[in-house]
């Protein structure tokens, strides 16, 4: 099967030639162009999340051999999450490669974070399914570099940690609230504000709610803990 030069671009930037190229078009189709006779990527999405987690759970295991669960966890946590998946995928430029519907193409799909870290756990499947688990373990190792060593020593969700320092401190939870969306819809930024009910407030913003609501905890968290 011929592939397009864009794919061929991409093996490369993966570091794999597929003997199995289709896999890789399948990695590539969202499901917004699949037809009868077109798959696309969700189920090797499925597949490939799951394979991307041993692979970080067995690369902390063997970067720091003495941590307990309890630190293991929430870094893992970190390496696998959605975000981080498309960070890789933008630095590989996956989004350039995607077959995508035209109202797809036509709101930013290539963009999209939720959409390049579908994609991105789809290409771990599929060369998983073309060459096996060392080969797709290798590739991810490279693709996520000092990430694995860099995580930080404690990975917790940032709203997690700030909602556990105001109950330590008889405080009612953090509460979360839109100050400003900007951007077209296709490319919105969002400016949240975490607030503690003494009054402690930061704000951060980001190009999803959910990241501007992490950002704005940590920024609080690290003024609270600096005081």
């Amino acid at each position: 099967m011929k592939i397009s030069a864009e794919l061929k671009a991409l093996e490369k930037r993966l570091g794999h030639q597929f003997g199995a190229p289709e896999l890789l078009v399948r990695a590539v189709t969202h499901s917004s162009i699949s037809t009868a006779t077109r798959q696309d990527n969700q189920r090797l999405e499925f597949l490939g999340d799951r394979v991307l987690g041993l692979v970080m759970a067995e690369a902390l295991l063997d970067h720091d051999t003495g941590a307990s669960e309890g630190l293991l966890a929430p870094r893992f946590n970190a390496l696998v999450r959605k975000e981080t998946c498309a960070d890789v995928a933008r630095e590989i430029e996956l989004g350039e490669a995607l077959k995508l519907g035209r109202s797809e193409m036509l709101s930013g799909g290539r963009r999209k974070q939720a959409l390049l870290g579908d994609a991105m756990e789809a290409v771990i499947a599929a060369v998983y399914k073309d060459a096996g688990f060392e080969v797709a373990k290798a590739m991810v190792v490279r693709l996520w570099g000092a990430r694995v060593t860099s995580v930080e020593e404690d990975a917790r969700d940032p709203k997690t940690s700030l909602q556990e320092w105001a109950q330590a401190r008889g405080y009612q939870p953090p509460k979360y609230e839109l100050v400003k969306r900007a951007g077209p819809d296709h490319a919105p930024v969002f400016t949240i504000a975490a607030r503690l009910d003494n009054g402690d407030t930061e704000e951060a913003t980001a190009g999803s709610k959910r990241q501007a609501e992490q950002a704005a905890a940590k920024a609080l968290l690290a003024r609270l803990e600096s005081a």
